[in-house]
């Protein structure tokens, strides 16, 4: 008899995804490991086929019902792809409808790029390192213990790791989710779709050294950099005050650090630290104290589930659960295009240290984290940290580089040591 295919719900922040996605784009993000030699992708293919066993909220494939998308399980792991002309490509419809997720490989190098409808970068790292355990067992027979987001493959999947958390963790108001709209980077569109990637490799022990001279996270510091540069820029395009409008930088917030969770579905809500530039010129020790104390309000447990409330509750309203797909859709599609991405000039997410266990640290050299390319944002910007580095990666669909050379030369001014690496054409 033909297998019974698992499906499940879409998790509360993932329904936007489908609904807001358009031709020339949909919501993607890669994560990687370079590995110490060239991967054999026979054994890659096979280590594969046993991880997906363990993740069938990833392993999926997006459906079509008549009130909601729902993520089915996939009935065989996708192909192993090989690397396109530039990182995080544009997936169809028609792709994410057999298999909401890519697993590409080049050289040493593994990726795998997500919809964001699957999971967030938390989630998918434990995707990630999972599947490289596997493949390290597999091909150098090395046995790779089940800790540091490493998951058993042979254990079946816990149901906690399948939960939409923000219907647990919600709270019992509704936060105000009113923003103001931010400047907006521009450029010259690539003609042809290309994306311009640039990542910046820093010693993260001086990043951290001149972080906490300031008495802030690297984060915080990161974000004030970024709302430093894009300050600078905007004097440039639009040298009267008066005309300025706020720049602000979206910051993701992983919620499994505040609440007890552990799924591997999205569990992260966002702040919006900024500054109004009509206010008058910010030097950067005023706008680094300012994140700082605007992510330390905004950052908390009762604040987090006041807006996760926002968003479960109009998930749950009667009209809304009752409207046909193609309503909610052409309706959530005209709240992004409104709100969506003008809130903010540039996401900057960082996932932090990645650790692994000993036994995988002599087989990978880098992990990297690339935000996809944005519906209406120019930029985007990610960053983690792995043995000892810090790497930040911009991914941008215009050809300019400025907000790039503004945010690198600030840091190497600041006197970090910085490692430039490019796909330039």
């Amino acid at each position: 008899m033909e297998k019974q295919l698992r499906w499940m719900r879409l998790d509360n922040a993932a329904k936007i995804y489908p609904a807001a996605r358009r031709r020339s784009w949909s919501s993607l993000f890669r994560l990687s490991a370079t590995l110490n030699e060239d991967v054999d992708k026979s054994v890659l293919e096979n280590a594969l086929k046993v991880t997906i066993k363990r993740f069938p909220s990833i392993a999926v494939r997006i459906r079509r019902g008549a009130f909601w998308y729902y993520l089915e399980e996939t009935p065989c792991p996708p192909p192993i792809s090989d690397e396109a002309a530039y990182p995080m490509a544009r997936m169809s419809f028609k792709d994410i409808k057999k298999c909401a997720f890519r697993v590409i490989c080049y050289k040493n190098r593994v990726a795998i790029e997500f919809f964001h409808a699957l999971t967030d970068g938390a989630g998918g790292m434990v995707f990630l390192k999972s599947l490289m355990a596997e493949y390290i067992f597999q091909k150098y027979n090395v046995l790779v213990p089940n800790t540091h987001g490493v998951l058993d493959r042979n254990e079946p999947p816990k149901e906690s790791e399948l939960e939409d958390s923000f219907l647990k963790h919600y709270g019992p108001v509704n936060a105000s989710r009113k923003e103001t709209t931010a400047y907006r980077l521009k450029g010259s569109l690539e003609p042809d779709g290309y994306l311009n990637l640039i990542t910046g490799i820093i010693n993260v022990d001086d990043a951290l050294k001149l972080a906490k001279s300031y008495g802030v996270s690297l984060t915080a510091y990161l974000t004030a950099v970024m709302i430093f540069c894009i300050q600078k820029i905007q004097n440039r395009t639009t040298p009267n005050k008066k005309r300025q409008k706020p720049v602000k930088v979206l910051v993701p917030v992983n919620l499994r650090r505040i609440f007890e969770s552990n799924t591997l579905r999205n569990f992260a809500l966002y702040v919006f630290p900024g500054i109004n530039p009509r206010l008058g010129e910010f030097t950067f020790d005023e706008i680094v104290k300012l994140v700082h104390h605007q992510m330390g309000a905004e950052v908390y447990d009762k604040n987090m589930a006041a807006k996760m409330a926002s968003n479960v509750n109009a998930e749950k309203m009667l009209i809304v659960k009752i409207l046909p797909l193609f309503i909610k859709n052409l309706a959530m599609k005209a709240i992004f295009n409104i709100v969506g991405e003008r809130k903010s000039c540039i996401t900057i997410s960082n996932l932090g240290v990645i650790d692994l266990p000993d036994e995988m640290k002599p087989f990978i050299s880098r992990f990297d984290f690339i935000l996809g390319e944005q519906a209406l944002c120019t930029n985007g910007c990610s960053a983690l940290t792995y043995d000892g580095k810090l790497y930040i990666n911009f991914l941008r669909t215009v050809k300019e580089s400025e907000l790039e050379k503004e945010f690198f030369c600030f840091l190497r001014k600041a006197g970090l040591n910085i490692k430039v690496q490019s796909n330039r054409r």
